[in-house]
């Protein structure tokens, strides 16, 4: 291939690219631009002055709903999902390397949830609830209807993590001495912990943000994406865009602190080897 043709390809790949970031963070610029927008400003370009005024606003219950409390409902119900996936997950991949009576019935059942619409399952776990004579809550409830979307993701990926996992270095360290259990936790845990982290910053994020398995299983109290669409129907401000640029700093935030986890057990991995 001519020096000038891979060049080609390279500009239009860049291009394409270009367009598609555009696409995927235009909205969210947008967004986070209009929540400066200063206190006589409105939802829409241009702004009108700048000023942090909406930010204040932000947590004033009187003006915009119980947002404190919407998002600690969803910070400890996103932990609890986080920390139910990946241990359920881990637990899944170990027992699925070896082949069992009812594996394959199960494995479909455990991912069926991913095709099924989210409203019907939680349409189908408040009913579950109420005709139990157990009130809907979010830590309940909602916490189920979550797992539900989240452990055949968290499932998936040990899959894939156990199905390229050698077992030459747990037959090694056996060699050696060591137990079943020092093994797992020395051996098999240190090297699939990047993976344990990526799993459990997939749980938490899907059920931060989860807003259709919440609708029929929260109970009295929302959740935070429920307390941003009841914003919608009765704020008319700013403020909105202000919600969106604090959570969107907090979901990169998040982000930003699992990959530093990942490098520093990476490089450590590194260092032992």
């Amino acid at each position: 291939m001519s020096r000038e043709k891979r060049s080609l390809e390279f500009y239009v790949l860049a291009i394409f690219f270009t367009i598609f970031v555009l696409f995927l963070y235009g909205p969210l610029s947008a967004v986070i631009i209009l929540s400066f927008q200063g206190p006589d400003g409105g939802l829409t370009f241009p702004l009108n002055g700048v000023s942090l005024h909406w930010f204040a606003n932000l947590f004033e219950k009187q003006a915009v709903g119980d947002f404190g409390a919407s998002f600690q409902r969803s910070l400890i119900l996103g932990v609890m999902v986080m920390i139910v996936t990946v241990v359920v997950s881990l637990l899944a991949g170990l027992a699925f390397r070896r082949r069992f009576r009812g594996s394959t019935f199960l494995f479909y059942a455990t991912v069926a949830s991913l095709v099924v619409p989210s409203i019907i399952i939680s349409l189908g776990i408040g009913v579950v609830f109420q005709q139990g004579g157990i009130a809907p809550a979010w830590y309940s409830s909602a916490f189920g209807a979550h797992l539900t979307w989240t452990l055949p993701f968290g499932v998936l990926i040990m899959f894939a993590v156990f199905n390229r996992f050698s077992p030459a270095y747990e037959e090694a360290a056996r060699d050696l001495g060591a137990s079943s259990w020092q093994t797992f936790c020395h051996v098999v845990l240190p090297m699939i912990a990047p993976s344990l982290i990526g799993v459990g910053l997939f749980g938490f994020t899907l059920s931060y943000d989860e807003f259709a398995r919440t609708l029929m299983t929260s109970g009295t109290y929302n959740t935070l994406p429920l307390e941003i669409y009841g914003m919608t129907t009765n704020v008319t401000t700013p403020v909105l865009y202000a919600l969106g640029t604090v959570t969107t700093l907090f979901s990169f935030t998040i982000i930003l602190l699992a990959l530093a986890v990942m490098t520093m057990l990476g490089r450590r991995q590194a260092k032992k080897s």
